[in-house]
Order: structure tokens, then C-alpha cells, then sequence
């Protein structure tokens, strides 16, 4: 038989109501009676029963994750470090996949039939009508690896997607690249354009040649389909591979064709995900700071449940080249 609260404040010799309250984050209890509602619930084995508490509180401590993009891998790592950021705070993940989703509104309502306390969108191309439903909805939300725009529409954190294109060009440039090809995901997403647009603006500047292409995914088959359609027309000595699994891809479609890299064709990603670094892979990219973001993801959904009238914020964080093995080494 389950451990009643009536039974912990029996063995604490304290109110029912104190037992309650030592339980709740930000309650006014003392010291001392948290501290004896403690050792006698440890010596039970006493749990609270979260759905009985949501009753009186009116909080579920539910926080949508949502995202449009299971099949990447990225996201796998993405979703663990979220998935624990949120447990540490007291918080329950509730993963809702938006894949097949092209309805804002009925995203809200299955939110809403969950009573979530708040939404954090995980999605680097889920169309911005989704955050600002969830917004207009009156549900807590911060966008992860959104786009960074100002002032924000909604809480946003991610990097800036342009300067990681630019650093992508400016290194192609040198090492002495001057037919540079751009593989992006989905040509609607904003990371895709965002990416592009730096990218195109360095490379161009320095007089390279840049052909642009684009999957219709961010997933393995896609970036593979893409560039074996694209090398028997291509010039390009380096592709920017808009994503780690998009470059894996057309590393998959390079070597297949009896070419090397970094021999014969060039290649770079973004994200680092942990397959990149796999000895096989070895894949040169940008790295983009999952941990970082997640982690000031939770803080502002957190703070967004205190003060849910404050301006939405925005972070953005820095990136850096993880070099391996897949570009020309620097004259």
C-alpha cells in the first residue's frame, strides 16, 4: 500500500497541512518542520503524489517539448539534456512530435488537453505561427534554436545563425576554396536561410564562385539523395552541409562515387553532434552549444511561470570550428 500523507504527518508529529506545504516549492514552512517532515517521509518511503498536488495547486509541473524533427539525430542528444535539465528543476517532460503538424491552432488544443504549464518549442524549422500560437494562447513559451530576431516575439535561444555562415565561409575562403557549395535543409527554414545568407554574403565578398542547393529534410536520405544528384554537374571543391546528418549524407554519396575527402571534395557541417566525431565520420563542423541552450531554455520557461508579463528575451551564444578531418589543412 502506497505511503499517505496522512501517515508522514502522523510519524512527524505535524499537521497534514505542513506535510503539504514541505512538499511545495516556495511554501511557507520552517526549517525545522521541513526537516522532520523530511527524515519521516525518507524513513517511509513516502512520494507525493503529483497528480493529487496539481488538483490543489493548479499546476501539473507538465512543460510541453516540442519539436518537428525526430528523425536527426542532434536531436536525440537534444532531447536527453532537456529531458534532464527539466527533471533537475522539478519539471516533467511531456515530448510532442509535430512532424506530420502543419495546424498551429490544433497544437495549442492538444497542449491544452495535456494542462501543460508551459511549451518549450525544440525546433530549428517549425514555422514561427506555431510559437506565437502557443504565445497568443496564453501558455508559457521559449523557442529553442529559433531564429534570433529584435526585439523578440517570443522568449528565444539559439545562435546566430548568419555569423555561423559567415565563419563557415571565411574558413573555406582560407584554406584556399573558391568553388563553394551550400546544401541547406528545407529552403523555408529559417536556419536554412539564415545560415545561407551569411554564408553567400563572406564568400561572394571574396570573389568565390557559390552554387546553392537545397534537401527537402534535415535527415540522412536527403542530404545523400541531394548530392548524388548534384556531383555529376558540380564544381564545387567544399560543400557547406547546413547540418551534421545533411553532411553525413553527402559524405555517404561522395565516397560512393570513388571520390575523397578531403582529397577530391571538401565538407563541412554545423552542429557537432556526437556522430561527427565518430572515427569513421571524423566530420569537420561547427559546433553549436546544445548544453548552453538548453539550459538557459529551462531557466527562462522557469522564470516565465514568476513573471509571466516580462519582455520576452532574447540569448543567443557563441560558436567555434571543431576541425577533424574532412577540409584541406591550412596552407
Amino acid at each position: 500500500m502506497a505511503i499517505t500523507l496522512r501517515e508522514v504527518a502522523e510519524r512527524a508529529g505535524v499537521s497534514r497541512a505542513a506535510v503539504s506545504r514541505s512538499f511545495t516549492e516556495g511554501a511557507s514552512v520552517s526549517a525545522k518542520t521541513r526537516a522532520k517532515v523530511m527524515k519521516a517521509a525518507t524513513e517511509l518511503g513516502y512520494s507525493p503524489n503529483m497528480l493529487a498536488r496539481s488538483l490543489t495547486t493548479r499546476r501539473t509541473q507538465l512543460v510541453g517539448l516540442v519539436s518537428n524533427n525526430f528523425r536527426n539525430p542532434a536531436f536525440l542528444q537534444i532531447f536527453d539534456l532537456f529531458t534532464r535539465a527539466l527533471q533537475d528543476r522539478g519539471l516533467r517532460p511531456l515530448l510532442v512530435n509535430l512532424s506530420d503538424e502543419n495546424d498551429p491552432d490544433r497544437s495549442v488544443q492538444l497542449l491544452r488537453q495535456y494542462s501543460v504549464d508551459g511549451v518549450i518549442v525544440a525546433s530549428s524549422h517549425l514555422p514561427d505561427a506555431f510559437a506565437t500560437g502557443f504565445r497568443a494562447a496564453g501558455i508559457p513559451l521559449v523557442q529553442a534554436f529559433g531564429r534570433a530576431t529584435t526585439p523578440p516575439a517570443v522568449d528565444v535561444v539559439a545562435i546566430d545563425n548568419i555569423a555561423a555562415g559567415r565563419m563557415v565561409a571565411e574558413t573555406l575562403i582560407s584554406r584556399g576554396y573558391r568553388r563553394l557549395g551550400f546544401l541547406g535543409g528545407p529552403a523555408t527554414a529559417s536556419t536554412t536561410e539564415d545560415r545561407l545568407a551569411g554564408f553567400t554574403e563572406v564568400a561572394r565578398a571574396a570573389g568565390a564562385e557559390v552554387s546553392v542547393h537545397f534537401a527537402g529534410a534535415y535527415s540522412f536520405a536527403a542530404g545523400r539523395a541531394a548530392m548524388q544528384s548534384l556531383l555529376p554537374g558540380t564544381r564545387a571543391e567544399a560543400w557547406f552541409c547546413a547540418d551534421d546528418v545533411l553532411s553525413i549524407g553527402a559524405m555517404s554519396a561522395i565516397t560512393d562515387a570513388g571520390l575523397r575527402i578531403p582529397e577530391d571534395i571538401g565538407l563541412i557541417g554545423l552542429n557537432d553532434m556526437e556522430m561527427a566525431g565518430w572515427a569513421n565520420i571524423a566530420l569537420t563542423t561547427i559546433h553549436q552549444p546544445f548544453e548552453d541552450i538548453v539550459t538557459a531554455s529551462v531557466d527562462l520557461i522557469a522564470e516565465r511561470f514568476t513573471d509571466a508579463d516580462r519582455a520576452p528575451d532574447l540569448r543567443l551564444f557563441p560558436c567555434h570550428i571543431v576541425e577533424r578531418k574532412t577540409l584541406r589543412p591550412l596552407p
